[in-house]
């Protein structure tokens, strides 16, 4: 039996004669971040601790961008966002005990969100491993055991020759559809070993595509192809696999009505006759999608938001396509196609037959309609404001990240995302303190357009300390923070719910003096002055904030 083995990592010659005499003075720690460059890394997001400086002084003889912040999970945040923007492994180097637990609210929301996060955590010395209770610094009983049900995989590290074979494979699994976060762990006295292994340099990571059975494709091209009322769902899944023009295109050759979830914001155009836009949480939008014959979901597992709480209870045929095999009818029964959505979405579109529906753009614009009469009696004219003036001065291409506050809780439904891959919240695991931080993440990701972090007193509380890693590195944020004085939806949540509200109520600083002791630029704002100053602090270089003191409402909810 024979085998091609043209595909192996092959050495050039200036290769070979360099790994038959590396260089003095390396250790674990070079191999670590020799690994990571041979993967592809360009940047690396983290902070120090006492096991982990094998690897940051390793960093000193690299070509590796360092961005440090302040507060491990701060750094995990701007890993996932940096993971999302250029769809690229974003490596997140940690310490033992303390800095790791910390970053663990992080890797939950990179989870839910599906960002590919590779977490490199120290460990204790090798000796005090096996949960006995040594006494040493940071020491766990089970480091593993505090990730393993945060994380997509666990690789484990004891000899220094294990590194680049542990970090490569969990660069794949990180990779691989549905992307997410990923942990590797090595001990201090490995990472601080002289090696004379010669330098990384042949590695190969590829990750696993995840292609649509063929017979599952027929008989979902099937169905849409003889539904009477098609209506497509479109999820985050469709955004990370870049599949926006396929979805679009697909859905006008079957004359299907869109909606996208909060995390499928960008997915299909705003303005187009086909588009239900984001009103998730509407009953009309809800009603329309329980009437759909053939629902098509798409890279969405029909979760509590993007199903209205789950009261929606489709009564058609529901097809879904997502690359997370979990999800899979895990809310509905449904023709379950495990595939990333750009690959299955390609084949359905060479699959399906073209309908003519006269009635779809009709039936659309009566829904917008709708929910707009719905939202219009409500006295809400203020939040409306202020959203269409951040949308007024963001621009299109420009990313926003949004915290878990009530202006967010608008944007998922309201806001139009210009662009696919523009628009990212904390929506997945739903910690407070996302936005900054994750703000910073993109800006390094792409230094050339402005970002916008959009927080509530209370989220930013958790981000102030990286006013200091924004000023460090000049980073274009500009941080929009809405000041009500406390938690603004948990005093409606529990205002609504037992008649008065407990915990709530915060004191707070002078954001705008605060910002400017770091030498961040900072301007208190109104609504009626928010789109000006909001242009103003977008357009100029290096971070800044925008302070907008407002009491905002929600909407009523449609699900109770």
């Amino acid at each position: 039996m024979s085998h091609d083995h043209d595909d192996r990592p092959q050495l050039t010659a200036a290769q070979a004669e360099a790994a038959l005499k590396p260089p003095p003075g390396r250790n674990g720690g070079d191999l670590v971040i020799e690994t990571l460059q041979g993967l592809g890394a360009t940047t690396v997001f983290g902070l120090p601790g006492q096991h982990a400086l094998g690897m940051f002084d390793a960093l000193r003889r690299s070509s590796l961008t360092y961005v440090g912040l302040r507060v491990e999970n701060n750094a995990g945040f701007a890993a996932d966002a940096y993971g999302r923007i250029t769809g690229e492994v974003a490596p997140l180097l940690l310490s033992t005990g303390p800095g790791a637990l910390t970053s663990l609210a992080a890797l939950q929301e990179a989870a839910a969100a599906s960002a590919p996060v590779l977490a490199v955590s120290s460990q204790i010395p090798t000796a005090g491993l096996g949960g006995g209770r040594h006494g040493y610094l940071h020491e766990l009983r089970d480091q593993q055991a505090s990730v393993r049900d945060i994380v997509k995989s666990v690789h484990t590290v004891r000899t220094p020759s294990q590194i680049p074979s542990a970090i490569a494979a969990a660069w794949e699994s990180a990779l691989t559809a549905p992307h997410g976060p990923v942990w590797v762990e090595i001990p201090q006295d490995v990472l601080l070993a002289g090696t004379a292994l010669p330098v990384v340099s042949a590695l190969d990571a590829t990750p696993r595509e995840v292609y649509p059975r063929p017979e599952l494709t027929l008989v979902a091209a099937h169905l849409l192809s003889h539904a009477e009322r098609p209506a497509i769902i479109a999820g985050g899944g469709v955004v990370r696999s870049d599949a926006a023009g396929k979805l679009r295109a697909l859905a006008e050759k079957i004359d299907a009505p869109v909606v996208t979830t909060f995390g499928g914001k960008g997915a299909f155009p705003w303005e187009h006759p086909l588009s239900l836009r984001s009103w998730l949480e509407d009953r009309h939008t809800t009603d329309f999608l329980e009437d759909a014959d053939v629902l098509l979901v798409v890279g969405s597992g029909l979760g509590e938001l993007s199903s209205n709480y789950h009261t929606f209870a489709p009564r058609g045929r529901v097809v879904q396509i997502e690359a997370d095999a979990g999800k899979l009818e895990s809310n509905h029964p449904a023709l379950g196609i495990h595939s990333d959505a750009r690959e299955a979405l390609s084949n359905l579109l060479d699959t399906v037959e073209a309908r003519t529906d006269g009635t779809a753009a009709e039936r659309v614009r009566a829904v917008l309609e709708a929910v707009h009469e719905r939202i219009a009696a409500q006295d809400l004219t203020l939040e409306q404001q202020v959203l269409a003036s951040v949308r007024e001065a963001l621009p299109d291409a420009a990313p926003s990240f949004w915290d878990m506050t009530i202006l967010a809780y608008w944007a998922w439904s309201a806001f139009d995302a210009r662009h696919p891959n523009t628009m990212h919240s904390a929506q997945g695991a739903g910690g407070l303190g996302y936005a900054f931080p994750a703000a910073l993440g993109a800006a390094v990701a792409d230094p050339t357009k402005p970002v916008l972090a959009v927080s509530g007193d209370g989220g930013a509380m958790y981000s102030i300390a990286e006013l200091a890693t924004a000023r460090q590195y000049g980073l274009p944020v500009t941080w929009l923070i809405v000041d009500d004085g406390g938690y603004g939806i948990l005093r409606e949540y529990m205002t609504g719910a037992f008649g008065e509200a407990t915990a709530t109520e915060l004191s707070r600083p002078d954001f705008v003096a605060l910002a400017e002791s770091f030498g961040v630029p900072a301007v208190r704002t109104t609504p009626e002055s928010l789109a000006a100053d909001l242009g103003t602090a977008l357009a100029a270089p290096g971070p800044s904030v925008v302070v907008l003191p407002a009491l905002l409402k929600m909407f009523e909810p449609t699900h109770l």
